[in-house]
Parts: C-alpha cells; sequence; structure tokens
C-alpha cells in the first residue's frame, strides 16, 4: 500500500516556515516589516526557480536535431512561453504588496542588510542567461564579477556556453522554407541570388518605400540593415527577421498562428521584465531616493540602466516597424497559400 501524503510534509513546510531570519531580530530588536521583505524576495526566488523550469523545458524542445513543427512542440513551447509571462505578470504585482512598507519602516532594518543585494540573484542572471542575454552585454560587468560569489558567475557562465533561447530561436527561424524556390515558380534562383531580386521581397520594398516620408532616411536604413543586409549587426541574422516578419505579416494563415504567438509572447516577457524593474525603480526611489543600493550599487540608476540595456527580444519588437497595411501585402503563390492553409 502506498505511504499517505500529508498536505504539509509534501509541501515540505517545516523548511519553508521556518526559512525566515530577520536580522533585525538577531540584533537585539525586530523591525516589523522585515518579515514581509523576506517572503516577497523569497517568493520571488521560488517564481525565477520556475521560470528556469520552464525556459529549459523550452530549450531542450527547440535544441532537439529535428524540430518538427507539426507535432505538439511549438504549441507546448508557446503554452510555457505564456506561463512565464504570466508569472511575470504576478511578479509585477508582488511590487504592490512591497510597496505597502514605507520608507521610515525600511530603513528600521535597511543598515543590517548590508553588502546584500537583490543584485546577488544568481537565479534571475542565470534566467537571463538562458534567454540569451551574454556577459559582454551585461551593464556593471565589474560590479557583476566583484558582488557574485565565485560559484554562481561559474554557473552563469557555464549557462552561457549553452544554447540560449534566442540562438535557438535564430535557428529555428532559419529554416522557414517560404522563400524558396518551389513557392515562386515565376522566376528562377540564379535570377535572384541578391535578395533583392527576389519577387516577394521586390513587391515588399516597393511598397515599404511607400510608407516613409521623403525625410525617413532612418528608417530605410534600418530595414535594409535588418532584413537586407549579407550579416544583421544584432542576435538575428537577416535571414532570421526575414522569416520573423513573414509570420508576422501572414500570421492570419493556420500554420503560422502558433509560430505568430511564439515571437508575440516573446516580445510580451521583454516587455513584462522591463515593466518589472521599472517598478523596482519607482519603489527604490519612493524608499531610498537618491542613495546608493545596499550592496554599493548606484541604486536606482543602475536598475534603469539594467533596464534599458537588458532587453533579450527587442529585435522582433523592431520588426514591427517594417510593417505595412494588410492590404499592401504581396499576395502569396496558390502552392504558398495551400501550404500555409493545411492544404494537402
Amino acid at each position: 500500500m502506498a505511504k499517505e501524503i500529508y498536505y504539509g510534509d509534501y509541501l515540505q513546510l517545516d523548511k519553508i516556515l521556518t526559512a525566515q531570519q530577520p536580522e533585525s531580530a538577531l540584533h537585539g530588536e525586530e523591525a516589523h516589516d522585515e518579515m514581509l521583505f523576506i517572503i516577497v524576495h523569497q517568493a520571488y526566488e521560488l517564481w525565477f526557480k520556475q521560470m528556469a523550469h520552464e525556459m529549459q523545458s523550452v530549450i531542450n524542445i527547440l535544441n532537439q536535431p529535428r524540430v518538427d513543427d507539426n507535432s505538439p512542440d511549438i504549441f507546448t513551447v508557446v503554452h510555457r512561453l505564456k506561463r512565464i509571462a504570466a508569472i511575470w505578470e504576478l511578479a509585477i504585482h508582488q511590487v504592490d504588496v512591497i510597496e505597502t512598507m514605507t520608507p521610515l519602516d525600511f530603513l528600521d532594518f535597511r543598515d543590517q542588510l548590508r553588502p546584500a543585494s537583490g543584485f546577488q540573484s544568481f537565479q534571475f542572471k542565470s534566467l537571463e542567461a538562458m534567454m540569451g542575454l551574454k556577459f559582454s552585454d551585461r551593464h556593471g560587468k565589474d560590479f557583476y564579477q566583484q558582488h557574485l560569489r565565485p560559484e554562481h558567475i561559474a554557473l552563469i557562465a557555464k549557462i552561457e556556453a549553452q544554447p540560449s533561447l534566442m540562438e535557438l530561436l535564430n535557428k529555428w527561424l532559419e529554416r522557414m522554407p517560404f522563400f524558396n524556390e518551389e513557392y515562386w515558380p515565376q522566376t528562377h534562383e540564379r535570377h535572384w541570388q541578391q535578395i533583392t531580386g527576389h519577387p516577394f521581397w521586390q513587391e515588399y520594398i516597393k511598397a515599404y518605400r511607400a510608407t516613409l516620408n521623403d525625410q525617413d532616411d532612418a528608417g530605410l536604413k534600418s530595414f535594409t540593415a535588418s532584413l537586407l543586409a549579407d550579416q544583421a549587426a544584432g542576435r538575428l541574422t537577416t535571414r532570421a527577421n526575414r522569416a520573423a516578419l513573414f509570420i508576422m505579416l501572414y500570421r492570419d494563415f493556420p500554420l503560422l498562428q502558433i509560430p505568430y504567438q511564439l515571437l508575440d509572447t516573446l516580445i510580451e516577457i521583454d516587455d513584462l521584465m522591463a515593466t518589472w524593474r521599472t517598478r523596482h525603480i519607482s519603489m527604490v526611489r519612493r524608499m531610498i531616493g537618491a542613495r546608493s543600493g545596499t550592496g554599493g550599487s548606484a541604486g536606482a540608476e543602475y536598475l534603469r540602466q539594467s533596464r534599458d540595456k537588458h532587453l533579450i527580444f527587442s529585435e522582433l519588437a523592431t520588426l514591427t516597424s517594417f510593417l505595412i497595411q494588410r492590404h499592401k501585402v504581396p499576395v502569396l503563390p496558390d502552392r504558398l497559400q495551400q501550404k500555409l492553409g493545411f492544404n494537402a
């Protein structure tokens, strides 16, 4: 007979509920709001663990030798990414709880936390690395190396050495076949070895130019650099960018609905993380003003610069700049429309 499971034992509440030790109590007088401060941050760390669990499963699926878009795999990826987005929404609302603590309440125990800081959350930094943020692109790299424990720096470096979600997304997008010659019978590949000679892009470039005013040289340069250049400057190649734009343009076709949700959810996750950082910045300014953080950072200013620099999927969001009205989108060849419509 199977052993009976008791609720508290299953959740190991004896460990969880005894894991709060206010520093102020160790110094002789417990500050009332320190318990709230600890529990909110412990909850964040548990959610970081869950998001990393979901993210690793997504990476495992996309890192298979062959990703079958007609299997449940891509739907599973989207489903788990949406779960991550939902957790970030919850993380944002958790700021409402900690903001019930006033600046004076925080000052009752703040000095006893030094030099501990949320900056030292290796789980959060691991999650960023899984998504595709490299050490070379981090804000405050020197601060990072000085304030994280060596074993945590090594852990994050190990994660960065493995394929990230961004790298696997690029690989997945690059294999999209819908610009191949088999779907464009009106010309032969030798006639458009340059991408601008492809019949789709010939028509699309003309339609996009018509949306620009005479002074919008920057828009055309950005379009060319992202979609037509031999090599893009960002994390996504021009080939991947072209595939992503195609998915956004023709998202109403059945075959592209789930891929579109994948791209849109990644943009949403980026936005939610930026919103969480923004709420954190506002909270820090309210709590400590212009003071430095407990870990020695520049406080709110450090958080602001991290928010602006640590967007991971911003290149996907940039592609919306190159969309055109539905009625101007090139009509696809019949064979390609049939492919995208799940027709035999």
